[in-house]
């Protein structure tokens, strides 16, 4: 479908297509809806503990997934929910989880901040900050190895940045040219402190990029196609052996750090601002002006909330897990005995 003049005007292009836009959309309002589902069970007192929404944040998720191949390898904080939806993991398995049922995806074990799926290529959500980056540099090394062709992206908020992992994984990965790709969240908000408060460089991943030998990157996190043709350029420096890529992506989350905090320590009008440039409000009118029709999208939104319905259906009705399982899969030989 050709651009119409008024998309033209407005600086696009045609280089995505309409199928991938169109996906690109369906992914960011199943992330949407389904965070905001996951949010609505937790104040039923259905979903237990805490947990870290993505609200604000999905054009990341849905840019790099769609961006990805059969393969490639996801590394999440525990801020996952949208990653792990994004790589292709059903609605049910994640709210399942979430609400600690038996059709959980981890049948209730790993709870919000340890979702994982090998078959999708989500390889877990890591509660600690930073852990997973030098775990991504593993399994990319391996790769490097092996002549394999996937890619391991890690995830990960701005606080991470002030990490000792993040320095060490950057410069490993860097020497060895591994195929990773990093990818900074910037929302803003390290937990609670702006991060520009305690950094000594105003972007806290990209300006750092140089002392890697790093190429300085620095993009729109709320505009899924500019991140979608961002990811696409890294994959590809990735898999033709060029090494890593390090991507700051400016976000904002639309809740608080976490379900305990109300953000309050957030200037006055931050948030209504930030909500301006909404990721699925921006995506909707890109849709609109390369021509797609309301109906269409008006229909992804209705299966979208119709899938996310079924779900939480599922989900309620499902049974907890059974007793028996506690100390299954604990440990490497799936019993709970020590090995000496």
């Amino acid at each position: 479908m050709k651009p119409s003049k008024q998309s033209t005007a407005a600086g696009l292009n045609d280089d995505i297509g309409e199928a991938k836009r169109l996906a690109l959309y369906r992914s960011q309002v199943r992330l949407r809806d389904a965070e905001q589902r996951a949010f609505d069970l937790f104040l039923q007192n259905l979903v237990k503990g805490t947990s870290h929404l993505s609200l604000g944040q999905e054009a990341i998720a849905a840019g790099f997934a769609e961006a990805m191949e059969k393969g490639d390898l996801s590394f999440c904080t525990y801020r996952g929910h949208a990653h792990t939806l994004a790589r292709g993991v059903s609605v049910e398995k994640v709210l399942g989880e979430l609400m600690q049922r038996d059709n959980g995806l981890m049948r209730g074990k790993g709870g919000s901040m340890h979702l994982t799926s090998e078959e999708h290529g989500v390889m877990g959500c890591y509660a600690i900050i930073g852990a997973h980056l030098p775990i991504a540099c593993g399994a990319a090394w391996r790769a490097q190895y092996k002549g394999h062709k996937d890619v391991s992206v890690a995830f990960f908020g701005d606080g991470t940045t002030n990490i000792g992992a993040f320095h060490e994984a950057l410069n490993f990965a860097a020497v060895w040219k591994l195929p990773v790709v990093f990818v900074c969240e910037n929302n803003l908000y390290m937990e609670y402190t702006p991060i520009g408060d305690v950094t000594a460089v105003p972007q806290p991943a990209a300006d750092r990029a140089s002392a890697y030998g790093l190429e300085r990157i620095l993009i729109d996190g709320n505009d899924a196609d500019i991140v979608y043709r961002t990811a696409q350029k890294a994959f590809a420096k990735a898999r033709a052996g060029e090494g890593p890529s390090l991507i700051e992506c400016l976000t904002y989350r639309h809740s608080g750090h976490s379900r305990a905090d109300p953000a309050k320590y957030r200037p006055e009008g931050e948030l209504e601002k930030w909500k301006e440039h909404d990721p699925v409000k921006l995506y909707r009118e890109r849709l609109k002006q390369f021509g797609v029709k309301e109906d269409v999208i008006a229909k992804i939104e209705s299966d979208i909330r119709r899938e996310v319905d079924e779900a939480t259906e599922a989900c309620k009705a499902a049974p907890l897990p059974p007793a028996e399982i506690l100390t299954t899969d604990v440990y490497a030989d799936g019993g709970w005995a020590w090995r000496n």
